[in-house]
């Protein structure tokens, strides 16, 4: 009988020791938890429009420092590009350049520059030195109304970009005719956005939307929720209220120049915002210009030279990274981007 117990005892051993035991059971892991995302944004009036700013993140107190910071840069270019005031540098500009060369800061000279280059490549069609037609249409601190043949003519003497004289040496700007006005209409809310952009990003903000009066804007990274980006909607220029195609912005810039933003009637025509510097008259046959680019100061820049200019000189000359919108006013032509 003992001889029995002991044999089934070592058979029990010998079976246990030849089975291994059964691996542990691995329970799916637990999903991450994702931090709350907090909203921040602010907005503030300059050089005649309104910016605004919304942003993303997990730390409220970071993100309402960095919205704070980025309107103060607004408020920080008005004093450096505002016609509006007189007391900014560009002001001063067109106050004393007819006179003798006025010595600017380095940032002021830079965006001039900049400016003249975009003049020499849409051949004359973006020019800041409208300001003198801007003002002879009232678009200037106005809504606009009809001059005479003869003011347009007179002022047109004024008009030119190739009588901006940049002295790069002495970091002087000067004005080669009487009468010249610089206008920051086409370039200073796409610098300004760009520049408080950078301010969001220096101060840690990954997903963000600025905007200059809603017609300029630049998305960093995308919102919560949306991998696609920041929806943006370009309006039907036939119908406001009504959108005609949606566009997702991440880390890249969309500007829109359009007829129906600053306009009037007279003699049973429309009348535009949109000038052709070298005509003197608001340019025709466009009703809006929709450009996504890398940088807000390209998009805004470009906006109204390819609103002028039309879509073959567009298609023809437009760098390969633009990616431009257009609605012409013919009806047989409908609302697309260039291919």
């Amino acid at each position: 009988m003992k001889h029995r117990v002991l044999i089934l005892l070592l058979i029990g051993a010998l079976v246990a020791g030849a089975w291994p035991d059964k691996p542990p059971v691995k329970k799916p892991p637990k999903p991450a938890v994702k931090p709350e995302m907090s909203r921040a944004e602010g907005s503030v009036d300059t050089m005649g429009s309104t910016f605004t700013v919304v942003a993303y993140g997990e730390d409220r107190d970071q993100l309402q420092s960095a919205v704070a910071s980025a309107l103060e840069e607004a408020r920080r270019l008005d004093q450096l590009l505002s016609n509006y005031r007189p007391e900014s540098e560009w002001s001063q500009v067109n106050r004393e350049a007819g006179d003798h060369p006025v010595r600017v800061s380095p940032e002021l000279f830079n965006l001039l520059a900049a400016c003249v280059e975009y003049s020499r490549q849409s051949e004359g069609a973006f020019d800041i030195t409208v300001g003198p037609l801007m003002k002879t249409w009232g678009f200037y601190k106005g809504s606009g109304h009809l001059p005479h043949r003869a003011e347009i003519r007179s002022v047109l003497s004024s008009i030119g970009y190739r009588g901006l004289l940049l002295d790069p040496k002495n970091q002087t700007v000067k004005f080669a005719k009487t009468g010249m006005d610089m206008d920051p209409g086409g370039i200073g809310k796409g610098y300004a956005v760009d520049r408080m952009a950078e301010v969001m990003k220096d101060n840690g903000i990954r997903s963000a939307l600025i905007s200059g009066a809603g017609s300029s804007i630049y998305a960093i990274g995308n919102p919560p929720q949306e991998p696609r980006g920041w929806k943006v909607t370009i309006k039907d220029p036939k119908n406001t209220s009504k959108p005609v195609a949606d566009v997702y912005l991440k880390d890249n810039s969309m500007s829109t120049s359009g007829n129906y933003e600053k306009f009037f009637y007279a003699g049973g025509k429309l009348w535009s915002h949109i000038m052709d510097p070298r005509t003197g008259y608001p340019s025709m046959g466009m009703l809006s210009v929709s450009i996504v680019t890398p940088k807000t100061i390209d998009s805004e820049a470009w906006a109204k030279p390819y609103y002028i200019l039309g879509r073959a000189w567009t298609q023809q000359h437009k760098p390969r990274d633009f990616r431009v919108f257009m609605c012409e006013d013919r009806s047989d032509v409908p609302c697309a981007w260039l291919q």
